[in-house]
């Protein structure tokens, strides 16, 4: 979800600023590739209990292999994250696929109910309508029970929302952080517009966590069948959460506090923030967050590492893709090999500029291969892969400059056969209702539209 039109001009200009006295780049990852630790190094994974043996770790590693066809995503992609991030892989979690706003928020709510401890909330948008005064009640009502509930919201993001909403959950006792203050004078020396908390993160009690695309918004809870009578059918947002239980939880636990800590939020209640957690499930999961710096660029170099060494399939869905050369690359050589290469875009958006910055990249994905399809029943805001049927990701990461050089955002990556195929029919549903874009149509598109994609194009780092 963009930024509200009125103020886009004003964010252009900063984030113009900004980046360019930055000289903000993107890593090379094929240099990381090749200086990456071999595959014949055991990875070591995280048990509730501690870290496991090589041996240990090792075997529930080749038990995974022998569940798929032959990749080199368990080995190779492994030890690529493995040399750029602290964060563990944790096995015996349960993750559970949330395809749409309506289930992420049924499971939500239920979560937020049976809270006896605590709630830490973060979201890049939480508004003022009936789904964001829906959770304002329901937190209200937790802390008047004696739960305490952290509140962290994005500035931008959350903009439009009015002043006297957040009061009111602070007068009711929710202890809130709004995520880098839109007046400089808020925030001294450290203020920097371009800057946002682009994740989504709910945790209850340190044992559950529910991350993903999703903000807090009626778009998402909207129901075109259900239209009043001669009122115009909301636009559905088609989004993707996922809900996890085990002990992969007390990550998320770590990124939200840190951020509150750097926020300089008030003095948190003591709270069991990182209880005993048990093994939930069978999956191999791990936190991949990021926040700007000029190595920190964690989900970027973990999407290109682990398209490049896809060998069956690669099925991405993103709602803004801006993607630069190395994405562009790995994908169009990832088709080359005979990978399936396959991608579900956005038809329709709430920004104009990022569906015409997409399509630029249209033309050298289809020679070289990969089926680019539009979804134009809803608008596509989830952000979600899942690679030769075992290696899955859903998060807040968008395929943009914005989203990889600027933003914080989290997402979960999921080593799990089982999960991959809830994931595989949830693309194939979203395919059913997509527009595949054919090579012999795209190249005989009036000269207006390739214009105005190659103009945009030169903005892309602010889009």
């Amino acid at each position: 979800m963009k930024i509200a039109k009125p103020f886009f001009l004003f964010c252009l200009l900063v984030s113009v600023l900004s980046i360019c006295n930055e000289c903000a780049t993107l890593p090379n990852v094929s240099e990381m590739i090749d200086e990456a630790p071999t595959a014949q190094k055991p990875r070591q994974i995280l048990s509730s209990k501690g870290l496991l043996s090589p041996q240990k770790s090792k075997a529930i590693m080749e038990r995974l292999k022998k569940s798929v066809d032959q990749t080199d995503i368990l080995e190779h992609h492994t030890a690529v994250v493995e040399s750029i991030t602290d964060s563990p892989l944790t096995k015996g979690n349960k993750v559970t696929l949330l395809a749409d706003g309506q289930a992420a928020y049924a499971a939500m709510f239920k979560a937020i109910e049976k809270a006896r401890d605590h709630i830490n909330l973060e979201t890049f948008i939480i508004e003022d309508d009936e789904t964001g005064r829906k959770f304002a009640e329901l937190l209200l009502q937790k802390q008047a029970e004696g739960v305490q509930v952290n509140l962290i919201y994005d500035s931008v993001g959350s903009m439009n929302t009015p002043a006297s909403f957040f009061q009111h959950l602070s007068d009711g006792g929710i202890q809130i952080v709004g995520f880098n203050p839109l007046n400089p004078l808020e925030d001294g020396e450290e203020w920097d517009l371009t800057h946002r908390d682009h994740r989504k993160i709910l945790i209850v009690d340190g044992k559950v966590a529910i991350i993903g695309g999703i903000n807090i918004s009626k778009v998402y809870s909207s129901n075109p069948l259900k239209q009043k009578q001669n009122e115009k059918a909301p636009i559905h947002w088609r989004d993707t959460d996922v809900q996890i239980e085990g002990p992969t939880v007390a990550e998320f636990q770590k990124l939200f506090l840190d951020t509150w800590l750097k926020q300089k939020g008030p003095k948190l209640s003591e709270r069991n923030y990182f209880p005993v957690l048990k093994e939930e499930g069978n999956s191999l999961v791990r936190v991949v967050g990021s926040t700007p710096g000029e190595t920190n660029r964690i989900p970027f170099i973990v999407y290109v590492s682990a398209i490049s060494f896809a060998e069956h399939s690669i099925h991405m869905t993103n709602s803004y893709f801006i993607p630069d050369d190395q994405i562009v690359k790995a994908l169009t050589d990832a088709a080359a090999r005979g990978v399936d290469v396959k991608i579900i875009l956005p038809g329709i958006s709430d920004s104009q500029l990022a569906l015409h910055a997409q399509r630029y990249h249209y033309s050298e994905l289809l020679q070289s291969g990969v089926k680019v399809y539009e979804r134009n029943t809803a608008l596509l805001h989830a952000k979600t892969a899942v690679i030769d049927k075992v290696w899955s990701t859903v998060g807040s990461t968008n395929i943009d400059f914005l989203s990889l050089l600027k933003n914080d955002e989290v997402n979960a990556v999921i080593l799990s056969h089982e999960f991959a195929i809830e994931m595989e029919k949830m693309f194939v549903m979203d395919l059913a209702d997509s527009r595949q874009i054919q090579w012999d149509e795209w190249r005989e598109r009036p000269l207006l539209p390739r214009v105005r994609e190659w103009f945009v194009h030169l903005f892309v780092r602010w889009l």
